[in-house]
């Protein structure tokens, strides 16, 4: 839940404010000895304007109350400086300030930042740190509170205490785990780059290393850049991209995929192919990575309606997918292969990433954090850009989890059920089947399954019939037959099915008689659905007929209780 921040005053934070121990009437109570006030009253009021114009005691007290974590006395004690002497020395200051960040307590969080906002209000902000700023950034970030994060950040920046890469790049990690904040990150970036476009900063003079230090780097960018892809905001990630050149950041193989994304989303088919040079010969890719930049351009391929380029993507990649089969045949022949050690399925964690339970909770607000005392000693920041590369690659496994249309086997890319869903669509709305039959009969010269059941031309039939377009299903069924492709009898089988549960009595006639001239066996569930939906038509005589027909096949029984009590209803019936 965000706060709502305004540039309010520190004391409107506290419920009661204290009296002015300065106003007149105090002073004059105790110096005229007012006699209607009992002695101990005097005395405490005496002791109360003593200690008023002691503000060294009252910051020795504050002092005391941090350490011993009296979060309610600090504030009571750095609110009476306040109204005495204004704020207390730099050192109290920010020992508040880190003190409450440590905290991970949103009300506290509150309070140091209203007291940060008040002090730069005054013009007292030589009193705030740099580090306990940046250190109260991080853990407002890793709080959920990216508007009060971000805006610290710009503050320091104002101020000329410029925070290294390595520092903000962990709390604009934390950012990118939220919507608002995945924005706020690429306007920040944006603000941060607009320093260093086009050489307007000169390293080779000295007195710039602490800003050079803050110049984004490829971490940062892959941040920002997939925080916009999670949340939707790939316009202002284009703005990003346009920036890279201008700044000097060189991609690294994240970077590429995440810009792969990013055209994807826009529609920049043609960058994409441009882009495609370089995948293609880059020899550091994963299998992820590769698998991702190419759903993305099969994802594009869709949006612009070009099926051919979609169609031949998927038959090159069943090409390929034969061959690389044939060859590990070959190995597998010369140098049998010890299954004890051959590679299993490909983990997240063998990829460089690591578990995620999604955005949401990748982070909570009580997860142990840095003290500030760690925080201050690891004067290189090396902790938080440790942290930084670790919630990155939390963002990179759930924009991994957007890949549907493709996937990888021992390293080659193979189409998912989804692709054929996605093709079958457009062919059949674009009333294109012959086309589509074209491209199944391609499909099935090309692939080389397993199991016929893993055929492109299953995969296809499934497609249509959970589309329910039974008669599409059925007039492909009837191009291949003509065409002299071999089809899977799980095809038939599905598709009769369907026509079974649709009540369709004269398709489930013909398709039973294409099966038969095509020398398809139907398996028992088959003639369990057939001889279900004579039943349900009252028309015992057929049902009992596919009956003796399965036993003259030598179909084995389902074994299921409903199938023989069905079977005997049909021989009742008989």
């Amino acid at each position: 839940m965000l706060v709502s921040w305004s540039s309010r005053p520190v004391n409107e934070f506290v419920d009661s404010p204290l009296p002015n121990l300065n106003g007149p009437a105090v002073v004059v109570r105790i110096q005229d000895g007012f006699n209607h006030q009992s002695h101990s009253f005097s005395t405490l009021a005496g002791t109360i304007l003593v200690q008023a114009r002691d503000p060294a005691k009252l910051c020795m007290e504050i002092e005391n109350a941090i350490d011993e974590h009296r979060f309610n006395d600090t504030w009571k004690l750095f609110e009476q400086h306040l109204h005495m002497d204004g704020f207390p020395r730099k050192s109290i200051v920010n020992k508040l300030l880190t003190s409450y960040a440590a905290s991970l307590d949103v009300p506290w969080l509150e309070k140091a930042y209203g007291m940060v906002e008040q002090a730069i209000e005054e013009s007292k902000q030589n009193l705030l740190g740099k580090e306990p700023l940046i250190y109260l950034s991080f853990v407002l970030a890793k709080c959920g509170l990216p508007v009060p994060a971000s805006t610290i950040l710009r503050k320091l920046i104002q101020m000329e205490q410029y925070p290294p890469v390595t520092a903000w790049s962990a709390i604009l990690a934390h950012m990118s785990l939220t919507a608002p904040g995945a924005y706020l990150a690429a306007e920040l970036i944006l603000e941060i780059g607009y320093l260093f476009q086009d050489g307007r900063v000169d390293p080779r003079k000295k007195i710039n290393a602490p800003l050079i230090a803050m110049k984004p780097n490829t971490i940062s960018m892959n941040i920002a850049l997939t925080g916009c892809l999670l949340f939707g905001t790939t316009r202002k990630a284009e703005q990003l991209l346009d920036m890279m050149p201008r700044i000097g950041i060189r991609a690294d193989t994240n970077l590429l995929i995440i810009m792969a994304h990013i055209y994807e989303r826009n529609g920049r088919r043609e960058e994409l192919r441009k882009l495609q040079r370089h995948i293609d010969d880059s020899q550091s890719l994963t299998d992820t990575q590769f698998r991702q930049f190419y759903n993305c351009l099969l994802t594009c391929h869709l949006k612009f309606g070009d099926l051919d380029a979609a169609s031949n993507m998927v038959l090159i990649m069943l090409r390929k997918a034969r061959e690389a089969r044939n060859s590990f045949a070959t190995a597998a022949l010369l140098f049998p292969i010890d299954k004890k050690s051959s590679p299993g399925p490909v983990s997240q964690e063998s990829l460089g990433y690591k578990e995620s339970g999604g955005l949401g909770n990748n982070r909570s607000n009580k997860d142990p954090t840095l003290s500030y005392e760690e925080f201050y000693r690891d004067r290189n920041f090396l902790k938080l850009d440790a942290e930084a590369k670790e919630v990155l690659n939390a963002l990179l496994v759930e924009l991994h989890m957007q890949v549907e249309l493709i996937t990888t086997e021992r390293g080659i890319l193979q189409p998912t059920e989804k692709i054929y869903v996605k093709l079958v669509k457009a062919f059949l709305e674009s009333g294109k089947t012959k086309e589509l039959a074209t491209f199944l009969i391609k499909a099935e010269k090309e692939d080389s399954p397993a199991s016929n059941d893993n055929s492109a031309l299953v995969h296809v039939i499934n497609s249509c019939i959970s589309l329910g377009w039974l008669d599409q299903a059925h007039d492909l069924l009837d191009e291949m037959r003509l065409a002299g492709v071999r089809t899977s009898s799980s095809v038939y089988a599905s598709l009769l099915k369907a026509y079974c549960k649709a009540n369709r009595t004269g398709e489930v006639t013909a398709l039973l008689r294409d099966a038969r001239r095509a020398g398809i066996q139907l398996d028992s569930s088959s003639y369990n659905a057939l001889i279900e939906f004579r039943v349900i038509q009252k028309d015992t005589k057929e049902a009992f007929h596919i009956f003796k027909e399965m036993k003259e096949a030598k179909i084995p029984r389902t074994g299921h209780q409903e199938f023989e009590m069905l079977v005997k209803g049909c021989a009742e019936g008989w």
